[in-house]
């Protein structure tokens, strides 16, 4: 008698199951898909064109904000380039003004000129830095001595060797300082 029950159920599971919905389900979906394809190939048409048009449009803004950057970036670094050019007078002229000297009217004249440069420079957004008593920054200075004394502080710049200048961000030159240990 188990054995009658055994095959009854499994007479009843194979028709028990859902065939015919699984069945008409994809039958459903087929028709629909024709009407789909039959609009897909414009909309993807379409829709590819959009894309192709949007991602131009992108990326003609990306290379006009870039060459923007690019022209502004140019700029300062010309205008760094001209600045590291006039240096070496700056140097000359701090030289020649620490310079003991009898004439009056050369140390003048020598004055008027640092002072002029350095109102040139001012006005191209240049920014002199590095003063004895200052506390030492690897990013700004260039440590060419170290001094072992007790009168100055740790990393404190003891004498400077040539002045360092700035233009916003940007280090044109390194200050060379002596710095206390």
């Amino acid at each position: 008698m188990a054995k009658k029950e055994k095959e009854e159920v499994k007479k009843q599971t194979p028709e028990e199951t859902p065939q015919e919905p699984v069945e008409e389900t994809p039958k459903e979906k087929t028709p629909e898909e024709p009407k789909q394809k039959d609009a897909n190939p414009w909309e993807e048409k379409y829709n590819s064109e959009h894309d192709a048009r949007l991602r131009l449009a992108a990326e003609y803004d990306n290379f006009r904000k870039r060459t923007t950057k690019e022209k502004e970036q140019s700029y300062g670094n010309g205008k760094a380039d001209a600045v590291t050019k006039m240096l070496p007078i700056y140097d000359n002229l701090e030289r020649a003004l620490n310079q003991p000297t009898e004439d009056a009217a050369y140390k003048k004249g020598v004055e008027l000129t640092m002072t002029e440069l350095l109102k040139i420079l001012n006005g191209l957004g240049v920014e002199v830095f590095g003063e004895g008593g200052d506390t030492f920054d690897p990013n700004l200075h260039n440590a060419v001595m170290h001094l072992d004394s007790e009168e100055h502080d740790e990393n404190v710049i003891t004498q400077v060797f040539q002045k360092g200048f700035k233009m916003g961000d940007k280090i044109v030159r390194f200050a060379m300082v002596q710095v206390a240990n």
